[in-house]
């Protein structure tokens, strides 16, 4: 019985050949330039026939299209079918036949690797299938990325010079102003311009950004509204802190243009006058002034980084008020901070209040053994999940577990002393214990952390045994 004969089947690679001719002379002639060209390339794809290599029946030719543009029917053609996967190889004539720009040719290029389709130029032996032709194309595409980062300088060179003489360079103009298209420059929009004053005015007598956006929203006044080039309409947004201090710290108002920390005189006109300027900078460094003071003298926050407003799902910041003689210290939600008290229902609650109420869950559990065995089987329970994980064995687990009794001597020691505590240590307890306080309308959450009570408890007991072996009594 004779075996069967094996056969090896050669892969078929689907040619697709791009002509291009800059003008159109000669074209009506019954054999042109694009003939020419497809000629040459059909002779080399017949001497690759060993190989698989055939021609698609497709033609795409550009007469009349410089190679200085991708705006070219057949290549935006010929681009779909790689993208479709309708080709595996790209044949021209000579490499300027598909671009004359290093941009574009890297461009083109990363669509056909993308899409794994080779490159071949008839004339010049380049040929991405084998080494030698992607080595020419690496050395061709790092000159088109020097090419890209001369053209960005230039760019940055231009910008800068157009800062320089006072020029609007583009991008959306600021509230006050419109862009003059003929001119491309800003010019002032009345209606804008006086929002833009009231601004400037209102924060200058009150002091208070989120006040002043408050008020902005409640008579239906939003931040600038714009119709971009390509015809896009982009709508006006609620105002809030940050947008009135964006107003408030945009030297366009003055008539100037800012590059790069410098200042020019702007070809626009001023909308806000200097003094006005100056008089509502004056309030902004007295508030800072202000809130640096406090900062200095207000006690530590205990709930800093671990409070957050149950109803937005925001961190809550410690914020400090009053006069010289009398502070008040609130955690304010996230989101009030920034659009005003009315958008949250918790807003601010007094710190005071809030770590006292966590001081004294705290506490609770310091003196309660139902509190204690509750928390000592909560943490062991996570702390044997972790060590598991970790991959330790059932003796070095139990070796490093916390016994009910350690977390029952240490923290009923802790209660007494707490009030002789330094703030900053029992900040610095709360951030050990508690891993969050979550506050809602109706009242709060605390979730304990485990691996935090085991190094207090691990750091409680330390401290004991020192006292212990100098005769002391904790």
């Amino acid at each position: 019985m004779s075996k069967p004969s094996s056969t090896t089947t050669t892969p078929r690679i689907r040619c697709a050949i791009y002509t291009r001719k800059s003008t159109e002379e000669g074209l009506e002639q019954e054999f042109n330039s694009l003939d020419a060209q497809r000629e040459a390339a059909e002779a080399f794809i017949a001497s690759q026939r060993h190989e698989g290599w055939t021609v698609v029946p497709q033609r795409y030719d550009d007469g009349g299209f410089s190679g200085g543009t991708m705006d070219r029917p057949a290549l935006e053609r010929l681009l779909q079918d790689v993208e479709n996967h309708r080709v595996d190889c790209v044949v021209v004539y000579k490499v300027d036949r598909l671009s004359r720009s290093l941009l574009d040719f890297a461009k083109i290029i990363e669509v056909f690797d993308r899409n794994g389709v080779s490159f071949v130029s008839v004339t010049q032996q380049f040929n991405t299938s084998t080494s030698m032709g992607r080595l020419i194309l690496n050395v061709l595409l790092s000159f088109a990325q020097f090419e890209r980062e001369i053209i960005g300088e230039r760019i940055r060179d231009k910008v800068a010079a157009a800062k320089r003489k006072g020029k609007f360079t583009g991008g959306t103009p600021p509230l006050g102003y419109d862009v003059d298209p003929e001119k491309t420059r800003l010019v002032v929009n009345p209606d804008e311009a006086r929002l833009v004053r009231h601004i400037f005015k209102r924060f200058a007598e009150i002091g208070s950004p989120l006040t002043v956006a408050d008020e902005l929203n409640k008579k239906g006044m939003t931040t600038k509204a714009w119709m971009t080039k390509n015809g896009t309409f982009r709508e006006g947004k609620p105002w809030n802190k940050t947008h009135i201090y964006r107003v408030l710290y945009n030297r366009t108002y003055l008539g100037e243009v800012i590059h790069k920390d410098k200042t020019y005189p702007g070809e626009h006109e001023a909308i806000v006058t200097r003094e006005l300027w100056q008089r509502a900078h004056a309030v902004i460094e007295n508030n800072k002034r202000h809130r640096s003071q406090h900062v200095r003298a207000k006690a530590p926050a205990l709930l800093k980084g671990i409070i957050r407003c149950g109803a937005c799902d925001r961190a809550m910041s410690p914020v400090s008020t009053g006069t010289a003689h009398k502070n008040y210290r609130y955690y304010t939600c996230g989101r009030a901070s920034k659009t005003g008290h009315s958008n949250c229902p918790v807003r601010s609650v007094p710190a005071g209040d809030i770590e006292g109420a966590v001081i004294q869950q705290l506490r609770a559990i310091f003196k309660s053994p139902e509190m204690i065995a509750q928390t000592y089987r909560a943490t062991r329970l996570l702390e044997a999940e972790e060590l598991e994980g970790l991959g330790a064995g059932k003796l070095e687990m139990e070796a490093q577990l916390v016994s009910e009794r350690d977390v029952a001597e240490s923290l009923r020691r802790l209660d007494p002393i707490w009030d002789e505590l330094f703030p900053l240590e029992q900040s610095r307890i709360v951030q050990l214990l508690v891993a969050r306080v979550t506050v809602n309308v109706d009242g709060m959450n605390i979730r304990i952390r485990g691996n935090g009570l085991h190094s207090l408890v691990s750091e409680l007991k330390d401290t004991t045994d020192k006292h212990e072996d100098r005769g002391c009594a904790v």
